[in-house]
């Protein structure tokens, strides 16, 4: 039998599209690693062959123990992604501390690491490039993520087996369904749609006029191609940025968004002004509690990533965000093909 895999935050919307990736290629020898005190997260899992499900709070430790054999490769997805969360000792317990745990597995095993890091570590910078000069976190999410990527840039040296952190950019698709107000602005834009005949977006802030804070929006299949890509490539470690590496702003995804459902409906296309000009789009307000801790630009600088020699290619907005209104179509009660 091959050796397992383990993919934490398995339920999550990145873990639970690895594994149904791992899965079309064939492998089912996974432990998902989750917490499902938000049940609905357990739908991620109900279509896909996993050999074993723990939970998070147990799994760890166990791990160290040496309770679950010979591991060839961890895709660490779990963490606490909110960021608006601001109780730190919760952020560090949940993000930094089981992440240095699976290193010290790793190192002393042999066992191979891809993670998940963020751009939150960017932060407040206007370069977007894996250097400690650009990386300045607006909160303690971020802080969580930098640190840890700041523990594995020490041990890189020394290491004896593939450690790859990943620093992710806006991902929409399939699978979020359960993150709540944390879901990608493409899923609340279809739901807004589909609801009131509208969607929404922060109005003018700053240099930004309405709806054109701009964000590197990466598919989530794009995203899992990448992992798979150093999955088959277990030569190449370090710290990357995963994004497109092409800003766009939220007004792009609105516009995606609001034509996909109306070309279903064969209805013509509407551009921007016609969105606003008919209600279609509405700007709301930008939220007192927001300010100066929102990242208006963010742009993933790919050279790093793409010098490793990985070729998969990216989305636009255009063309991601019309095919997970697609899918999110397909799902609507009362849908048929």
């Amino acid at each position: 039998m091959a050796k397992r895999l383990i993919v934490t935050g398995g339920a999550g919307f990145i873990g639970s599209n690895i594994i149904h990736a791992l899965n079309q290629r064939g492998l089912s020898n996974i432990i998902a690693v989750d917490n499902l005190t938000n049940g609905d997260k357990a739908l991620n899992l109900s279509d896909l062959a996993i050999c074993d499900y723990v939970d998070k709070d147990v799994f760890y430790d166990a791990l160290l123990d040496g309770h679950y054999g010979p591991i060839d490769t961890i895709f660490h997805e779990g963490a606490c992604s909110a960021t608006t969360e601001h109780d730190g000792r919760y952020m560090m317990a949940s993000n930094y501390e089981p992440s240095k745990k699976l290193l010290t597995y790793c190192q002393r095993t042999g066992t191979r690491l891809l993670y998940a890091s963020s751009a939150a570590t960017y932060g407040a910078s206007t370069s977007f490039t894996e250097d400690p000069a650009h990386e300045k976190p607006l909160n303690v999410y971020g802080y969580s993520k930098l640190l840890f990527d700041q523990i594995v840039r020490r041990a890189l040296p020394g290491l004896g087996t593939q450690v790859a952190g990943f620093r992710y950019f806006n991902v929409y698709g399939p699978r979020e369904q359960h993150k709540g107000g944390m879901a990608s602005v493409a899923f609340h834009n279809f739901n807004q749609f589909m609801a009131d005949g509208c969607v929404r977006l922060f109005g003018q802030y700053g240099a930004c006029q309405p709806g054109e804070q701009m964000r590197d929006f990466i598919a989530v299949n794009d995203l899992v191609a990448t992992k798979l890509w150093f999955f088959d490539n277990p030569g190449q470690s370090g710290v990357f940025n995963l994004g497109t590496g092409r800003a766009q702003p939220f007004n792009d995804v609105a516009a995606a968004v609001v034509n996909t459902v109306r070309a279903h409906r064969n209805q013509p296309p509407l551009d921007l002004a016609a969105m606003v000009r008919t209600g279609v789009l509405e700007y709301t307000p930008f939220p007192d509690k927001l300010r100066g801790r929102y990242q208006c630009f963010t742009q993933a600088d790919m050279r790093a990533l793409r010098g490793t020699g990985c070729n998969v290619g990216y989305a636009d907005v255009a063309h991601g965000v019309a095919d997970y209104v697609r899918h999110l179509l397909r799902a609507q009660p009362g849908h048929t093909p």
